[in-house]
């Protein structure tokens, strides 16, 4: 008889703005297990950490579980973007470095101004320029001690071709570490050319380095303190996490934590693999794009600079759960983005039922100085209560029962009734006009982010995350003749998706007309960065962009941390698989055709040559849904072949995939007949020419939708 396996947990915490929420999590299953929520410790003597390590208390002594049982724990957090918003940064000494024949051009290159960070707050910087023909460890010393001088608390290291050969830099970092100044080096951000983008990039991280060392000290010495000795991770701006030391050097990478922890939730917990992904606090609303299980990506702006720092691409409306009413002379004027928090009530649905009587009165309210005309209602004890979207989606019931925002039509009724007589129309009419006026905001956006991506008409599903997606997503879906679906523990999504979060790395070079050479170097190198970062190597996959146009080829590499890829259990059956996949296609079970490797299921519509596509794997997650596709079942030794039949059609495709065993290899960014050859047979390499494989074509007619 086998011994049961000892109890293992995985704990995602998210460091919020008003609250720090942790998710305890089964590592088997990836249940939720027990969760808790503190206010974040801004004014702590040891900041934010103590927060961490409170909610952390709370949700073991909740659950019952030993700290020795954690093993792995990870938390996003709000720092680096606070750090730059309120100013809270360090002064900046740049250190520009190139040669002779270079120096001319260089030189204004690496020239940082004082950066604006916005409300009058600035980031200061200090400049040298140095010839990397005369850069000695004495002149480096000399250079730096200038700058420190001058007021620089960090060094930035900036050299022409400085993704190429690192060793000017790496001369700067280890003089300045002697004078015990933190240094960012300019290809430690980025290995791609653009040397004024390159060191503005390094700029901003260096600025909220000591901050940020700080805050990872803290953290690490208190989890330590609290008897965990599972790795610490930090979730990054694209998606993924790294170790609290990957961090300390490259904190910028923080930026729209919460937003990725939220994207992560999405996709390991709702497994979630296309569609818009629609985050709504109490205050605003995130939207981006899932496509074959990955976000999209973008470049971060600060203070209205172009960075190389890869984000995802989140838009952020003023729109939200708690958005207030604004009303002027019987008219709704706006829906936001002041909210209930900020104006420091609570909101009407919430309310007692019977609190608010037929002569309850309307109260216009300023919540941060001018625009006296926020719509509030006062309760029979004389307490104020906030109007809100909230409030408008419970009265007009699509508000459901199990939604974090559900609190039941009475007193939200009530409160909306001096409202609507204000206006001039019945309550569900004044509920209406509130929630259309948000919906306004709201499916401009949408489209945008459609018509940006070219989403297919199977992949426009909102799938609604935070603790306020009910009170908008009902209105918008049915707006734009959309699928919605709330997904499960919507509130804490962040701290799932922390817990669940896949180790990541983006590579980026620029190479004129790269060879198929060149872009499987990039993907090794890609693959070799998340090993490092602690992917399991069986897990990781990559896949490869290629932007003609910009000459750049984007390699993005993830993989499960190797404690979490170690499980094999839980496959689902066939049955379940093609239950999942009908589901998704809106036919029966009995209407489709298989395909499988021996870790993936692809299935389609008998019949339908060119119809929909879904790919299961074996956990059941939905990892690909095209709407226009053929399926190839083919085996390792003849899939190159079929990958060469299929790109001499080029009218007949326009991407594929190829899968074999449990992996999933994404070519659809690379076009180049011999490229997507090439990247395809680096991934079959080691593999038994009989071993099973299958393509997923996307057909040209996916494009016309």
């Amino acid at each position: 008889m086998l011994a049961a396996k000892d109890p293992r947990y995985r704990i995602g915490i998210d460091v919020g703005g008003t609250f720090t929420k942790a998710a305890l999590l089964d590592d088997a299953s990836h249940a939720v297990v027990a969760r808790a929520s503190v206010h974040t410790t801004h004014a702590h003597v040891r900041g934010v950490a103590a927060g961490v390590i409170e909610v952390f208390r709370a949700v073991l002594e909740q659950s019952g579980v030993a700290p020795r049982d954690v093993v792995f724990l990870a938390h996003s957090t709000t720092q680096a973007t606070n750090a730059l918003l309120e100013g809270d940064v360090a002064n900046v000494g740049v250190i520009g470095i190139a040669g002779k024949a270079a120096a001319k051009l260089a030189e204004p290159q690496v020239k940082v101004a004082p950066i604006d960070l916005g409300s009058g707050r600035m980031l200061a910087t200090f400049n040298r320029f140095c010839p990397s023909e005369q850069l000695t460890e004495a002149v480096a010393r000399d250079v730096v001690e200038a700058l420190k001088a001058e007021g620089a608390d960090v060094i930035v290291a900036s050299a022409a071709f400085g993704v190429d050969d690192t060793g000017a830099e790496d001369l700067i970092r280890s003089v300045a570490a002697a004078q015990g100044l933190p240094t960012t080096c300019g290809h430690e951000i980025t290995r791609l050319y653009g040397l004024a983008v390159r060191t503005r990039t390094a700029v901003i991280n260096a600025s909220i380095l000591p901050r940020m060392i700080a805050t990872a000290d803290m953290t690490e010495r208190s989890v330590r303190e609290a008897g965990i000795t599972a790795p610490l991770m930090i979730m990054r701006s694209d998606g993924g996490v790294m170790d609290v030391r990957e961090m300390r050097r490259r904190p910028a990478m923080t930026m729209l934590s919460g937003p990725a922890a939220s994207i992560a939730g999405a996709l390991m917990h709702v497994r979630m693999s296309d569609g818009i992904y629609f985050e709504v606090g109490g205050t605003s609303t995130n939207l981006g794009v899932i496509q074959g299980g990955r976000p999209s990506i973008a470049y971060a702006r600060v203070g209205g600079h172009d960075t190389y720092l890869t984000s995802l691409d989140v838009r952020v409306i003023g729109i939200a759960g708690g958005s207030l009413i604004r009303a002027r002379d019987s008219a709704v004027i706006d829906v936001g983005p002041r909210s209930a928090h900020i104006a420091g009530l609570p909101y009407a649905a919430f309310a007692p039922p019977g609190s608010f009587d037929r002569d309850a009165a309307l109260a216009f309210i300023s919540p941060q100085g001018g625009e006296p005309d926020h719509i509030a209602i006062r309760a029979q004890d004389g307490k104020r209560y906030a109007l809100t979207t909230t409030c408008a989606a419970n009265v007009l019931g699509t508000a459901k029962a199990g939604m974090h925002c559900f609190a039941g039509s009475l007193s939200a009724r009530d409160a909306f009734a001096p409202f609507a007589r204000y206006l001039g129309c019945d309550v569900d009419t004044a509920a209406r006009i509130v929630l259309d006026r948000a919906a306004d905001k709201i499916v401009p956006v949408i489209e945008s982010l459609i018509h940006q991506y070219k989403l297919e008409p199977d992949q426009r599903t909102l799938i609604g995350v935070g603790g306020g997606a009910g009170a908008l997503i009902p209105i918008v879906a049915e707006r734009m003749g959309l699928r919605s679906e709330i997904a499960p523990d919507a509130e804490i999504i962040s701290s799932i998706g922390s817990a669940l979060a896949m180790v990541r790395e983006v590579i980026e070079r620029i190479i004129p007309h790269p060879t198929p050479e060149d872009i499987q170097r990039v993907r090794q190198e890609a693959i070799d960065a998340v090993a490092a970062l602690g992917a399991h190597r069986e897990t990781i996959e990559v896949t490869v962009d290629i932007d003609r146009l910009t000459q750049r080829v984007r390699a993005s590499a993830s993989g499960a941390a190797e404690m979490r890829a170690r499980g094999t259990d839980g496959a689902i059956h066939e049955t379940e698989a093609r239950q999942i996949a009908a589901r998704s296609l809106g036919v029966s079970s009995g209407a489709l055709s298989l395909a499988e490797t021996d870790g993936l299921r692809v299935y389609h519509v008998q019949g339908d040559a060119h119809g929909p596509v879904r790919v299961i794997d074996a956990a059941g997650t939905l990892r690909v849904q095209r709407g226009h596709a053929r399926v190839v079942a083919t085996t390792v030794g003849g899939c190159l072949s079929a990958i060469r039949a299929v790109l001499s059609a080029p009218a007949d495709a326009v991407g594929l995939y190829a899968l074999v065993r449990h992996r999933l290899l994404d070519l659809t960014g690379v076009s180049d007949p011999a490229q997507v050859t090439a990247l395809a047979k680096q991934d079959l390499a080691g593999e038994a020419p009989s071993t099973r494989a299958v393509l997923v074509v996307i057909s040209r007619e996916a494009t016309r939708d």
